[in-house]
């Protein structure tokens, strides 16, 4: 797995996926150092992990080659200065890596006093195990490092590298706010059929159980979503009246402009914490 020790700082619940996601991976618990402030949290994430713990976020980052940054974006700033004398000093420099959503990698990186950062935007069902996350790193982070990033957020599912950080805002309104779409989709569908008779707890499991059937096709399926959609709409049926009136509707640019308010949101909450 890897021979590194890990120092999270702060131990949510982001933290705590990554966290079970390695173990499951066999990487050992005496590997891993949190850090967090609050003493209940540290008593928990011991006696369910059997990992260190620490108040103390730089006696987690001295015992580290892998720092990831588990805090919330408003608290960032303060912590990653608090933290710029012992990652800049070190030798060789600890790779670190931020969950944080909104905080873009060259802020992060004055505020740890120079230290290259790899920025990532996971996903809620990383929770789970089958999340998706988005990455960038600034040609300052090696290959090696890069690497290294890779294995740590696979753990709680699937990762993929941007090559702009400006694409951050993308992912995060495509995959990181992604989640809550298809919540919604459920929603309305479960609520559709109880409109049309059924009881709320069969339509909510018809709801589900196909949103997740559909998903597992798209995933293990080498045919596009596109493709899939046109294999299960039969000429006259009654998919292809229900899609007549999505289309109707214009559901396409309504997807569209809502993907692009979460991107324009983030862009904008990047620009907002960068006074940290």
């Amino acid at each position: 797995m890897l021979n590194e020790t890990l120092a999270f700082i702060g131990g949510g619940n982001m933290a705590r996926s990554l966290i079970g996601g390695l173990l499951a991976k066999g990487l050992p618990a005496s590997q891993i150092v949190v850090a967090d402030p609050i003493e209940s949290q540290r008593v928990q994430l011991a006696e369910h992990y059997g990992v260190q713990v620490t108040a103390d976020n730089n006696q987690a980052a001295r015992a580290a080659q892998i720092i990831v940054l588990a805090v919330k974006p408003q608290e960032l700033a303060t912590v990653a200065r608090g933290l710029a004398a012992t990652v800049s000093t070190a030798t060789p420099q600890p790779l670190v890596i931020s969950i944080a959503a909104g905080i873009r990698a060259t802020d992060l990186q004055t505020w740890l006093g120079g230290v290259a950062v790899v920025r990532t935007m996971p996903n809620r069902p990383a929770l789970n195990g089958c999340g998706i996350t988005g990455m960038y790193a600034s040609a300052a982070v090696p290959a090696a490092q890069r690497e290294l990033a890779t294995r740590i957020l696979s753990a709680v599912g699937k990762a993929i590298w941007v090559d702009q950080e400006t694409h951050i805002d993308a992912v995060t309104a495509v995959s990181g706010s992604g989640p809550a779409y298809f919540f919604l989709l459920m929603e309305l569908l479960e609520a559709a059929g109880v409109e049309l008779g059924l009881t709320a707890e069969v339509s909510r499991a018809l709801a589900v159980e196909t949103a997740y059937g559909a998903a597992y096709m798209a995933r293990e399926l080498d045919d596009s979503p596109a493709v899939l959609r046109q294999q299960v709409t039969s000429k006259g049926g009654t998919t292809e009246a229900a899609l007549q009136v999505f289309a109707t509707r214009d559901l396409a640019s309504i997807v569209s402009s809502a993907v692009k308010a979460a991107a324009a949101r983030s862009a904008e909450l990047a620009t907002q914490l960068a006074g940290g």
